[in-house]
């Protein structure tokens, strides 16, 4: 994954309310119209399925 799109998507992963399972991250993504259906569609198929406390953890199961 190129750096821009990995900082993209670090960034705007941030602004979730936390904890947050992964169909509220998925619909949180698909809520922000600056983040690219191809990000969205990447952090769908690669997020595991869970809940996540923070923004760091989604990041690592992302292997970002």
């Amino acid at each position: 994954m190129p750096a821009v799109v990995k900082a993209f998507i670090e960034r705007h992963i941030q602004h979730i309310k936390y904890p947050s399972k992964k169909s509220e991250i998925i619909a949180a993504c698909v809520s922000m119209a600056e983040m690219p259906k191809a990000d969205r569609e990447w952090i769908e198929q690669n997020l595991p399925d869970g809940t996540y406390k923070s923004a760091d953890e989604v990041v690592r199961a992302l292997k970002l």
